[in-house]
């Protein structure tokens, strides 16, 4: 398997190119209750699966960056990748994404949201269920042992795949679909 390489740039040296004044175009592609729960001062939130590449490209102008960036890289690569496929090279990787700009100590907003994250909503819900899988399974039924049998195999799945299903579900939930946006900030940044 080959290991796709982007354009990237750190937390500090794009805090840096920010400094100058220049607008940037910083597309944030995390769900609302992560966004709401810190983003950096400037992004434009588009979570991964409401990303729609041509209506963005439709208003980029070619050759201008545009810094992607999510919790810590991976869903921003994903988003690069869209972009890439829809023709466009301008895309560039913030390096360890929000988390990677906290740990930097470089300025975020904050909003007053909290939800609890989407992959702990995930271990909620696959550990929940796999443990009235096994209990009806021993009182009941044999045949309940599908339901842990298939949530093992889902987690299996995610692990070899970077895919959850399971996330993908929970973040369309209305309460991870909520204000996208954090109480002081105008709009959505």
């Amino acid at each position: 398997m080959t290991q796709v390489k982007f354009k990237s740039i750190s937390p500090v040296a794009l805090s840096a190119l920010l400094g100058t004044g220049k607008p940037l175009v910083l597309l944030d592609v995390r769900t609302p209750p992560e966004y709401a729960r810190a983003h950096v001062p400037g992004t434009r939130l588009i979570p991964l699966n409401d990303l729609k590449v041509d209506t963005l490209l439709a208003q980029h102008q070619p050759g201008a960056p545009i810094f992607v960036l999510c919790q810590s890289g991976g869903r921003a690569a994903k988003a690069i990748e869209q972009f890439e496929h829809g023709g466009c090279d301008d895309c560039v990787l913030v390096e360890g994404g929000t988390q990677a700009w906290i740990d930097a100590g470089l300025s975020v907003h904050h909003g007053a949201r909290t939800v609890i994250p989407i992959m702990r909503q995930v271990q909620i819900v696959v550990g929940s269920l796999s443990a009235i899988g096994a209990i009806l399974t021993l009182v009941l039924n044999p045949w309940f042992a599908v339901f842990p049998l298939l949530l093992g195999c889902g987690l299996v799945f995610a692990g070899v795949s970077g895919t959850c299903g399971m996330a993908l579900l929970l973040a369309r939930m209305p309460w991870n679909r909520g204000q996208a946006y954090c109480s002081h900030c105008c709009g959505q940044e």
